[in-house]
Formats: structure tokens, C-alpha cells, sequence
């Protein structure tokens, strides 16, 4: 299977964007699926995760209240949208595949399938 994210660039601070990420090799309907973010000098971090049918979702306190993840199954793609950007979202975006349908885990370990990453910059 093959993760390919897209979306990233560079943002105003206070603006929106959307991540996509689109799955090949199996159907996006087997696994469950996360966004995770490194900054600079910084550990890895959860964003977000969804479980396969879209119908429960968690997120990382610093995105609740301003952050959506979902997907569509049939065109094979999760989604990330952020909204209010702050200069502390800027980082790699990293979308992830967890063999467990049912899996909203925030740990790294628990996602078997990585994306390359999309690089988002956040200007004033």
C-alpha cells in the first residue's frame, strides 16, 4: 500500500488549509487512518485519526475545535482541514495506516503505513 499527501505549502497565519491523502494499492476501507506533524527539532505528533467507515474521530488538543479529518472511501482519500492556522502548525504533515479499521490511536506505533509528507509553512 502507498500513502501520498498533498496540500502543504505556505499559509497565512489565521488561514485555512486542506490536506489530502490518497491511498493506493488496497482499498482505503481496510484501515483506519491518521495525521500526525514534526516540526523542526520536535518529536512526531498526532493531529488527528479516523476509523474506517468515517463515524468516530479523535484529535490532538492543540487542533480541537479548529481541525476536521475525514475521507472518502470510494475515491480512496482522507482529507485534514485546519482551520485558524497558527505559526505552531507549521511542520511536516504525515499521513498514516493503521491495519485495524477500528483504530483512533494518537501512538505512532500503532499506524503500519506511512506517507512521505507534506511540508506546511505558516507565515504572518
Amino acid at each position: 500500500v502507498q500513502l501520498q499527501a498533498s496540500g502543504g505549502g505556505l499559509v497565512q497565519a489565521g488561514g485555512s488549509l486542506r490536506l489530502s491523502c490518497a491511498i493506493s494499492g488496497r482499498p482505503l476501507s481496510s484501515y483506519a487512518m491518521g495525521w500526525f506533524r514534526q516540526a523542526p527539532g520536535k518529536e512526531r505528533e498526532f493531529v488527528a485519526g479516523i476509523v474506517w467507515s468515517g463515524t468516530m474521530t479523535a484529535y490532538a488538543d492543540s487542533v480541537k475545535g479548529r481541525s476536521t479529518i475525514s475521507r472518502d472511501n470510494a475515491r480512496n482519500t482522507v482529507y485534514l482541514q485546519l482551520n485558524r492556522v497558527k505559526f505552531e502548525d507549521a511542520a511536516i504533515y504525515y499521513c498514516a495506516a493503521s491495519n485495524n479499521p477500528y483504530s483512533r490511536s494518537s501512538s505512532l506505533g500503532d499506524y503500519d503505513h506511512w506517507g512521505q509528507g507534506t511540508q506546511v509553512t505558516v507565515s504572518s
